[in-house]
């Protein structure tokens, strides 16, 4: 599981050096190949590769029929693109997702469980005053985190 904020930066290539934390866990579980994509394109998503074929297994019976799933995945085939980590930690960032996402600098790195989302930092930043929880998401929080009888 992937957690916690970790800031890195985005090298002149496009390259993001996982940082330590989650270099750690990735390859502790041997992972080196991910799928790196956005249903936005304002955030990257670097999936690794066997968590995002999953994914693809839930949505596979209803590819054809659902028009939900058919947005999701042009939108995630859009932006995505399977990489391979190099020798040095590095993941090679999708140029149209760099682009549309401004991840050419400082950004920031969260785990968020299955995958890890990266964000443009000054970006981010201006936006957490919105991400401010409310009554209602408190409730739904513990409703969702109550113990189930």
């Amino acid at each position: 599981m992937f957690r916690g904020n970790h800031p890195a930066k985005i090298d002149e290539k496009g390259r993001l050096k996982l940082p330590a934390a989650f270099k750690l866990q990735t390859d502790a579980a041997s992972i080196s190949h991910f799928y790196i994509t956005s249903v936005d394109g304002k955030s990257a998503e670097i999936w690794p590769l066997q968590e995002w074929e999953k994914r693809e297994r839930q949505l596979i019976e209803f590819s054809t029929l659902d028009d939900a799933v058919q947005k999701y995945l042009n939108l995630t085939s859009y932006y995505g693109q399977q990489v391979e980590i190099d020798n040095q930690a590095r993941v090679l960032l999708p140029q149209i997702l760099r682009d549309s996402a401004k991840l050419d600098a400082e950004v920031t790195v969260f785990g968020k469980l299955l995958y890890l989302e990266v964000n443009n930092r000054e970006a981010f930043e201006k936006k957490l005053p919105e991400l401010e929880l409310t009554a209602e998401d408190r409730k739904a929080l513990a409703a969702i985190l109550s113990p189930k009888s």
